[in-house]
């Protein structure tokens, strides 16, 4: 079997899988080198994982509720945490296996082992790592592993891995990342989440829901700083009374770790510092990208802030690499990373009316409890541009299936640019929005106007309602409440 071929993509995660399907699809040779398991971290220790154990929480938290709907549970609903995990990593290993049919179905060709760019068109491929948690399957025996590969095309898709702050690095045992705490061998009394993005919030909302005391430390005045102030401050009163300790402008400046649990030292902006002892730490302060031991340095390629410098096209600026996802920057999402992928693929391929990615209509997700969703500028990021804005806002508890289904507190919220009538951005809290928002993307995506969602039927009774009554709001048109 010829080691030559149109495409190489080093990385197995959403990014690099889907561009190598689609490189498939445009008849191009294409093979993908993987140094863990096919699918990468979102798959294997991020995305699917964390919402399979989110998924358990929240038949926890109705289950407990179950009185207010009428039912009576005969005995005590408790959590197996080894049934729990057992659970989530199925679900890995099932759509490991599902990408594992997709490089077959495809003819695409998976290189095991770890790889390295010797020059430019080139690259080394040697042993393949250890796992940093064993994989769910064993690692497939390929026939394609060692050696030296050539490719006219060669993409970077290594992803990203959690960031460690100095002097607080995770341990495996009392100071966690997300691997640990995706799988951990009995439920702590306490714990400490250090950081409160998507990553932090969503394990602060499943340990709280197993019954965990929780705090959460974040430097910014707000949880989930990147979402509209607005809906971050809904979603921490709703986790506040779910019981989640949560303190602001703050940071952990040290921990004392002991036999089975640490001491955290938090200081607040104030310089006044309180000390906090758990049995667990995690720590979420983000991730970094993989560029170390690719070679990107001897040829020459530019990073920024420990990401690779791509063009719209995820052309780096030495020719033939290019790179996608995490490892390419911000904002570290799947999605960003497949239509990133895509796009680029695409490019080298010259398929006509391909566009570089808008990142400003990538939407965020943050599977909490409350959900959390957003797609486009935030009413301060609006205002900082010097926009004109309308801003409409519709609440659950004025929604029919939100109060039949018990989820009715929550709040939709979208921004519109007052002269044009653009749709700027669109924010939602509470359940289910993390389907919602896909609407108001699509809606972005084709340029669509505040009249032409105020013309949309949305069917009834549902929650989806409510985007339509929040556009009516922020005209003066709301009709329910």
């Amino acid at each position: 079997m010829s080691n030559a071929y149109d495409v190489i993509i080093i990385g197995s995660g959403p990014g690099g899988y889907v561009t190598a399907i689609r490189a498939a699809q445009l008849g191009l040779k294409t093979a993908i080198v993987e140094r863990e398991h096919l699918g990468g971290i979102c798959l294997n220790w991020g995305c699917i994982p964390t919402k399979a154990l989110l998924r358990s929480a929240e038949i926890l938290d109705h289950a407990n509720h179950a009185k207010a709907y009428g039912l009576t549970l005969n005995g005590t609903m408790t959590a197996d945490v080894k049934d729990v995990v057992a659970r989530s990593r199925g679900v890995s290993a099932r759509l490991n296996g599902g990408v594992a049919f997709l490089m077959k179905k495809n003819k695409i060709d998976v290189i095991w082992g770890e790889a390295k760019l010797s020059k430019p068109g080139e690259i080394v491929v040697g042993k393949m790592s250890k796992p940093v948690i064993e994989p769910q399957n064993p690692v497939p025996k390929g026939v394609l592993g060692e050696g030296t590969y050539t490719a006219k095309h060669i993409i970077v898709a290594t992803g990203a891995r959690p960031r460690a702050l100095p002097g607080i690095e995770p341990d495996g045992k009392l100071i966690w990342t997300y691997f640990e705490a995706m799988k951990p061998e009995f439920m702590p009394k306490s714990l400490v989440v250090m950081g409160s993005g998507a990553i932090g919030i969503e394990f602060a909302s499943f340990y709280r829901s197993m019954g965990v005391d929780v705090t959460v430390v974040e430097l910014m005045p707000n949880i989930m700083p990147v979402e509209d102030v607005e809906i971050s401050t809904f979603a921490r009163k709703q986790l506040e009374k779910r019981g989640l300790k949560i303190i602001t402008e703050a940071k952990v400046s040290k921990v004392e770790k002991g036999a089975n649990s640490i001491t955290a030292h938090v200081e607040t902006k104030d310089g006044k510092v309180q000390t906090i002892t758990a049995d667990r730490l995690i720590s979420a302060v983000g991730v970094q990208g993989n560029i170390e031991n690719l070679g990107l340095e001897a040829l020459g390629v530019k990073t920024d802030r420990g990401c690779i410098v791509i063009d719209g096209y995820g052309k780096t600026n030495v020719p033939g690499l290019y790179a996608i996802g995490d490892v390419a920057g911000p904002p570290m999402l799947a999605h960003k990373a497949e239509h990133e992928g895509v796009i680029c693929i695409e490019k080298i391929a010259g398929v006509p009316g391909v566009h570089p990615m808008d990142k400003g209509k990538i939407p965020g997700c943050t599977y909490c409890n409350p959900q959390v969703a957003s797609v486009g500028l935030t009413e301060a990021k609006a205002k900082e541009q010097g926009r004109d804005i309308r801003v409409g806002r519709y609440s659950f508890a004025a929604n029919g299936k939100a109060i039949a289904l018990g989820e009715d507190q929550g709040m939709i919220k979208t921004i519109f640019d007052k002269k044009t009538g653009e749709l700027l951005g669109a924010h939602m809290v509470g359940a289910e929005v993390t389907e919602l928002i896909q609407g108001f993307v699509v809606a972005m995506n084709l340029e669509t106007t505040e009249e032409e969602l105020m013309h949309t039927i949305f069917p009834h009774p549902t929650l989806s309602e409510m985007m339509k009554e929040s556009v009516l709001d922020a005209y003066g048109r709301v009709l329910n409440a």
